[in-house]
């Protein structure tokens, strides 16, 4: 049976002991997550304020589109992603497969639901609180979007750190469209998953204890971050 506390005592001395190796895993891990997040919120935000505050064709299918592919399947979207940078695919010539930059694009498509779904359900809510008094002040719709965006960075934050969780945690997406090639596309994930393979369940729950430590980090960071904004 795994040993809980050697387990713990490895993952003290991994980071006691950072190798080059290492870092760069961590290094990667964080980059891939933090843009590919950063880029669901940037697509992810317009979108689910247009979900919230517009009013056009086809609008209520879109909304349902969008919270059914919260649970989109993280190979599937490996898959995709994968057929559209192979060789063959349309993007092929852009050599972009089995690259950090094709983890960044399936990491991204995972998150980017997350992030539209979160934003407008509280958009939504406050469209329908304060959005007839907008308009009776002449706001048009896209001023009235962006009013109530300056009224939700709480919710804002939470959607770009859930978007996160759903990038820095992906496992299946990276290793189809990233091969875990080690140095230049093993992330933590990744390499948790090859530690596990191998039968190395502590040092596999070591390099978990580290992810889960980066996590808080990150998202300590971003609250402290949101709380000076709003205080701003």
């Amino acid at each position: 049976m795994l040993d809980l506390g050697e387990a713990l005592v490895l993952s003290l001395q991994l980071m006691a002991g950072l190798n080059s190796e290492l870092l760069g895993i961590i290094a990667l891990s964080l980059r891939v997550s933090l843009l590919a997040a950063a880029i669901a919120f940037v697509l992810g935000v317009p979108l689910g304020t247009a979900l919230a505050v517009g009013r056009f064709p086809g609008r209520p299918a879109i909304v349902v589109l969008v919270n059914a592919f919260l649970g989109l399947p993280p190979v599937v979207v490996g898959l995709v992603v994968y057929l559209l940078l192979s060789r063959s695919g349309p993007l092929g010539p852009l050599g972009l497969l089995f690259t950090p930059t094709a983890m960044v694009i399936a990491q991204a498509l995972l998150g980017l639901p997350i992030v539209a779904a979160l934003t407008h359900r509280s958009l939504d809510e406050l469209w329908l609180r304060y959005g007839d008094a907008l308009r009776m002040d002449g706001a048009s719709r896209l001023r009235a979007g962006s009013e109530l965006l300056r009224m939700a960075p709480g919710p804002l934050l939470t959607a770009f750190l859930a978007g996160f969780g759903r990038a820095i945690a992906e496992v299946g997406a990276i290793l189809v469209v990233g091969g875990n090639i080690r140095g230049v596309t093993r992330t933590m994930t990744t390499a948790i998953a090859l530690e596990t393979s191998k039968g190395d369940l502590a040092l596999a729950l070591a390099l978990g204890l580290i992810l889960i430590v980066l996590s808080v980090a990150v998202s300590t960071v971003a609250f402290m971050v949101g709380r000076l904004v709003e205080r701003g």
